[in-house]
């Protein structure tokens, strides 16, 4: 259901408020991530939902998704296999961001090592190998991850 005539948006409105240019809207309607209603003449004009849904396809991006899988969620008909998309999304971000957790430790420990060339400091080769935290890639959970 599309919202009153005085709450719509024109595609460059909607595309300012996210930092977006038009032709990104214009590509997520031709791969089926918005619908916006026509006017006549064919101008597009956005409402709230349209606006929500721009948000989550922006947030999502910002996670790695692709526009496939973001259309999944979109797509995906009810609540319930959101949620089953999104607890596959969660698990695979919580495996990156502890690799990236042992990665920044990596760093801060290059910063700070006293010989002067680190790649001969035996605990910089140990965590490079992965003895410690991070090497691992987390295990993925029953269904379709989202990423």
């Amino acid at each position: 259901m599309k919202s009153t005539a005085g709450e719509l948006l024109s595609i460059g409105e909607l595309a300012g408020r996210h930092g977006l240019a038009t032709h990104v809207l214009r590509h997520w309607e031709a791969v089926g991530l918005l619908s916006p209603a026509r006017q006549a003449g064919g101008r597009r004009r956005y409402g709230p939902e349209d606006e929500a849904r721009v948000a989550l396809i922006v947030r999502a991006k910002e996670t790695g998704a692709s526009l496939e899988q973001i259309r999944l969620l979109v797509t995906a008909g009810d609540g319930a296999r959101r949620r089953e998309i999104l607890t596959g999304h969660l698990a695979v971000l919580a495996g990156r961001m502890e690799r990236l957790r042992a990665s920044m430790e990596l760093i801060e420990h290059v910063l700070e090592c006293p010989r002067e060339d680190f790649f001969t400091c035996p605990r910089f080769q140990r965590m490079l190998a992965g003895e410690g935290a991070g090497r691992q890639e987390a295990p993925r959970p029953p269904g379709p991850a989202f990423t």
